[in-house]
């Protein structure tokens, strides 16, 4: 059976570490090598903000053996990616570079977004049944060395999506210097963090009853195998939560790290994120915490396999990130009439133009979340409300889209009702395929939107064809459309002067 040998690398806050795999459509994804290096890059960042030159030098040397090690089991392809530790560091730039130049390891950072995305797919690819355990309230808590991602799945749809900055190794950056008053820094490690996860459940549970929790991250592996008696495998109740934490609480670093064989490193840590999970739990009222046992590489590997066709995953995550976009829609109390109505128009118009306008189905992505977010703005401010939604947009989380991503949405939204300058006036913020891409973009939701200026939805079922040099939009209303008329004509304009092809509304009573 052919299958791809693939390497996954992740840049970590606490180490370095490479899986090796084969990927194949009969076997799936086989891990078949694994190495690492503990390299605590993160304690740099989160102290000092930037990464010093001796340790560039050790992660230049780490990567060069994984360099060679790819080269021994002949890998035909590879990702590479790093988090917070090097996404927050001044000096990033310059270590990317210099790291490629040494090693010839082409390293991406990935958005707090991207990072979190990949570990819903890793989730998913060693999930059983994942749609069905997220079909009732499941929280996905992915806890970093700088910070934990809380995510809320309802009948299979992301619902909620945040980042709190109370990663196991920050919190401890932050606090350690009071260790020394013994158990008055538990104290106070509980009293931050329980500040922290009350705020997020006013806002963002209220009156939730989480049924499940899924844990990822290395300390809840870690803690597994604080109570071997226990013979816990991929899941932990609350009595045994309480057990743990017991002891935690009651061991020192040094001698859970000899006792149960855990790294120091990691051990040092377990106490901030034995805290946090129990807060969380108390809040929730979850009777179970999950633990699939997923790293960042087995979820590279499972956005590679997906990506690539070699494995299909069953849950639609492009379905997640329009579920975020309406879930930020629904906080600004957005038309959800409206924007149904201007999405179907939309979508069917740049459907029908996919021979022309050589735009992706990540484009038509684009433009979704573009629609289902394009009014949120007006409720900061019935004036400028183009502007307001952009700030909404990059303020906010959408799970699956890049910074760079969020940020071509976010300018198709604002210049759906603010002048669009010239290329020359934002070549610095935009490279020319953006200009076009979102210029495109731009047109389609101008004209949907003239479609619904009215906001009473009086087009209903659209046909959409093409005709030579025009695109009849062939719409079902017995409704009186003279105002959406008129203000579709400059709209008609701008779009015939980006596709050369002239939009036409034709209007049809007898159906």
């Amino acid at each position: 059976m052919a299958y791809t040998t693939f390497a996954a690398i992740d840049v970590g806050s606490n180490d370095v570490a490479m899986k090796i795999y084969q990927i194949s459509a009969g076997k799936g994804i086989k891990q078949i090598d694994y190495v690492s290096q503990y390299l605590a890059i993160g304690r740099d960042t989160y102290r000092y903000g930037k990464i010093r030159s001796e340790l560039i030098d050790e992660l230049s040397q780490v990567l060069s053996r994984f360099q060679k090690k790819m080269k021994e089991y002949q890998v035909d392809a590879y990702l590479a990616y790093a988090s917070s530790a090097l996404r927050e560091a001044d000096n990033r730039e310059f270590i990317l570079d210099q790291i490629y130049l040494k090693t010839g390891i082409d390293i991406n950072v990935l958005s707090n977004s991207e990072r979190h995305y990949l570990m819903y797919k890793g989730i998913a690819s060693r999930t059983v049944d994942f749609n069905n355990v997220i079909q009732k309230n499941t929280a996905i808590i992915d806890m970093g060395a700088g910070s934990i991602q809380i995510s809320i799945f309802d009948k299979q749809a992301l619902s909620v999506t945040q980042n709190l900055k109370i990663g196991s190794m920050r919190l401890k950056g932050l606090l350690e210097g009071n260790q020394k008053i013994g158990a008055g820094y538990k104290d106070m490690l509980a009293e931050y963090i329980s500040n922290e996860i009350d705020s997020f459940s006013n806002y963002f549970m209220k009156d939730k009853s989480i049924k499940n929790i899924i844990a990822v991250g290395d300390e809840i592996d870690a803690m597994r195998r604080l109570a071997p008696e226990l013979h816990i495998t991929d899941s932990i109740d609350s009595n045994q939560m309480a057990i743990i934490y017991d002891r935690i609480v009651k061991t020192s670093a040094e001698d859970i790290s000899d006792k149960y064989e855990i790294a120091l490193e990691v051990a040092d840590i377990l106490l901030p994120a034995a805290e946090i999970y129990k807060c969380f739990l108390d809040r929730s009222k979850a009777e179970i915490i999950w633990t699939p046992g997923i790293d960042l590489c087995d979820s590279i590997a499972a956005e590679y396999a997906d990506e690539s066709g070699k494995v299909k995953l069953s849950h639609d995550f492009k379905q997640d990130i329009v579920s975020m976009a309406k879930s930020v829609s629904k906080r600004y109390h957005s038309n959800r009439a409206h924007i149904s109505n201007v999405s179907n128009i939309g979508l069917e118009i740049f459907d029908t133009m996919k021979d022309i306008h050589g735009l992706t189905s990540r484009n038509r992505l684009y433009l979704q979340i573009a629609i289902i977010l394009h009014d949120c703005g007006k409720y900061i401010t019935m004036n400028a409300g183009g502007r307001e939604s952009y700030n909404i947009i990059m303020a906010s989380e959408i799970i699956g889209l890049s910074h760079r991503e969020r940020e071509l949405v976010a300018m198709i939204v604002m210049y759906n009702t603010v002048y669009l300058p010239a290329f020359s006036e934002l070549e610095g913020e935009l490279s020319r395929e953006e200009y076009i891409t979102i210029t495109k973009l731009i047109a389609i939701l101008r004209v949907a939107n003239a479609m619904d200026r009215s906001h009473k939805q009086k087009v209903g079922k659209i046909e959409v064809e093409r005709k030579n040099k025009k695109l009849m939009l062939n719409v079902d209303s017995l409704a009186d459309i003279s105002l959406e008329k008129v203000l579709f004509e400059p709209k008609a304009d701008f779009f015939e002067e980006v596709y050369g092809i002239r939009p036409i509304i034709k209007q049809r009573r007898n159906f």
